[in-house]
């Protein structure tokens, strides 16, 4: 047997009678689409280097062990905060898929992330992005120092 809760409310009409009011539930409020691989790997390399600065785990070995994935993997998660503050920041707030593969995913960001030079992988991300023509418009690129 099947139990639904669920809350009612009920109101009166100008007329006197009773009517239900349903409210929105949570899962219904909740945007259509989900959040892209690519910036939920950049939010782990965050977290891993936080965990690794704060000294919660030793070193990238431990870390793998933990995260139960080989030593390598976790390297190609941390490169990518190799990237340019403004182009991690896209990432983290890329618009949600609702249908078909993700348009930007980690194979073509880590050539970015082998360049040195921000300035470098700022140029090869608005090629990536006018290729993808996949990303949020950020008010806020122009407060990075661009090198």
């Amino acid at each position: 047997m099947i139990t639904v809760k669920k809350r009612v409310v009920f109101n009166r009409s100008q007329r006197g009678r009773r009517r239900i009011e349903d409210k929105p539930s949570a899962s219904q409020m909740v945007p259509p689409g989900r959040v892209p691989r690519i910036s939920r790997v950049m939010a782990l390399a965050i977290e891993f280097d936080r965990l690794l600065r704060e000294g919660i785990v030793a070193n990238t070995i431990e870390l793998a062990r933990l995260a139960k994935v080989t030593q390598p993997r976790i390297t190609q998660v941390l490169n990518l905060l190799h990237l340019a503050p403004d182009i991690q920041e896209e990432l983290l707030f890329l618009p949600l898929v609702t249908e078909g593969r993700d348009p930007i995913n980690e194979k073509q960001l880590r050539r970015l992330c082998a360049q040195v030079s921000w300035r470098t992988q700022r140029k090869m991300w608005e090629g990536l992005v006018l290729k993808t023509g996949k990303t949020r418009k950020n008010s806020r690129n122009d407060c990075y120092p661009r090198l």
